[in-house]
């Protein structure tokens, strides 16, 4: 004890609360449509549920294996072999996680100590920045830039020093919803040999992409040696709360990330790692109608807050919304987000909370569509004032 109290050193006190569990909250609160957290309101396929339902009548309640169970070590393998010709060996390759969260954190604990420098796509899903304090290391932003959201190739290069020790990506990219082309993801290959960089790439959007196609950076030259690849089954066939991800690469570092997933979780998902093994065996039309009906909603959404006198992005993949809302005379989307549940019935998430430097994100909210069409459809009739309101009256002067 001191005299003003025990001593107590808080992990994560400067990252803050998650905006997403905020926003959501003032969504219950206000009954409002929840444009703000990305899951789906609608289910999975019908035969992934029975095979968690079998798995739970088969007895299939115990531990699995650390690494996970053999037959999803093996549709994983699978997977990454079939879609991009990445062959993995199942046994030392492959690691299922608890979520890609846990394979994110696992990895960079693995890789990045304290006054490691961790190169991050800028902007960037928060629990990259949670995970790099857990580490002790920092995170170095490397802006996407533009109304397009394009790598900087010049800034890529001039943030790495000698103290870089990881590459961290996220393709598709949330929330811009940029898919990484071939220029880029060369460009981003070519400093992390050039650097010698572990690369950690976060690819749950992987299936959600509907302009262009998405190639894992793994798959290029030089670069499976040093990719850890992050995937999970959440975003991909809609069963975000089972929580099963995993992690693939070679050998040496799937163990590094086995190392610390097993004092984290331990294992976890039993039944649901059963169904997720079917999961991925599923028809090619799963991924083509999932992607179509996104597609529709995304345009359903664009278009309607362009409509409202917003500035969207139409995304190339993902199920997110960058939208500007300057032109509505708004001037702080944390204020704007706070208030759209009470005033409008509409949940969504600030823009500056992806951003080290909160001005830089500071016009900009976040919008998802993996909600059902109607859902959307009333959003944006709930959201219709907006037009009428904000170009006659500053946001401030309607607080």
């Amino acid at each position: 004890m001191t005299a003003d109290g025990p001593r107590r050193r808080v992990r994560l006190a400067g990252v803050g609360s998650n905006i997403f569990t905020e926003m959501s909250a003032l969504a219950v609160r206000h009954r409002a449509v929840n444009l703000a957290q990305g899951f789906p309101d609608t289910p999975g396929p019908d035969s992934v549920t029975e095979a968690a339902v079998k798995a739970l009548y088969a007895g299939q309640h115990q531990y699995p294996p650390v690494p996970g169970l053999p037959a999803l070590r093996a549709a994983v393998a699978d997977h990454q072999r079939d879609r991009y010709g990445i062959a993995l060996d199942p046994d030392c390759e492959v690691v299922i996680t608890t979520g890609a969260s846990e394979a994110l954190a696992a990895a960079l604990l693995a890789f990045a100590g304290p006054d490691d420098e961790i190169l991050v796509l800028e902007p960037y899903y928060d629990s990259y920045a949670a995970g790099a304090e857990l580490a002790g290391a920092r995170l170095v932003p490397v802006p996407l830039t533009g109304p397009e959201f394009r790598l900087d190739a010049a800034a890529l290069r001039a943030a790495v020093t000698d103290r870089t020790r990881v590459l961290l990506l996220n393709n598709p990219h949330n929330p811009t919803g940029t898919v990484l082309d071939e220029r880029e993801l060369a460009e981003l290959a070519r400093v992390a040999v050039a650097h010698d960089l572990v690369v950690i790439s976060d690819e749950v959007y992987e299936h959600l992409v509907y302009e262009g196609l998405h190639r894992p950076i793994a798959a290029l030259p030089e670069m499976f040696e040093r990719t850890v690849t992050v995937g999970s089954a959440g975003k991909t066939f809609s069963f975000t709360g089972w929580k099963v991800g995993w992690a693939t690469g070679p050998a040496d570092l799937v163990a590094g990330v086995l190392a610390v997933k097993q004092y984290l979780s331990f294992a976890s998902g039993t039944p649901f790692q059963h169904a997720v093994a079917e999961a991925l065996r599923l028809p090619d039309s799963h991924y083509t109608d999932l992607c179509g009906s996104l597609k529709a909603r995304r345009d359903l959404l664009v278009d309607g807050l362009r409509s409202l006198g917003l500035r969207p992005r139409a995304p190339e993949g993902t199920y997110f919304v960058l939208a500007d809302v300057r032109p509505l005379g708004a001037v702080d989307g944390l204020e704007f987000c706070r208030e759209l549940p009470r005033r409008y019935g509409v949940a969504a998430v600030p823009g500056q909370v992806f951003y080290a430097d909160p001005e830089a994100g500071r016009h900009l909210v976040r919008f998802v569509f993996c909600k059902r069409e109607d859902v959307l459809r009333e959003a944006l009739r709930r959201l219709a004032p907006l037009a009428n309101d904000l170009p006659r009256r500053p946001w401030s002067a309607l607080l």
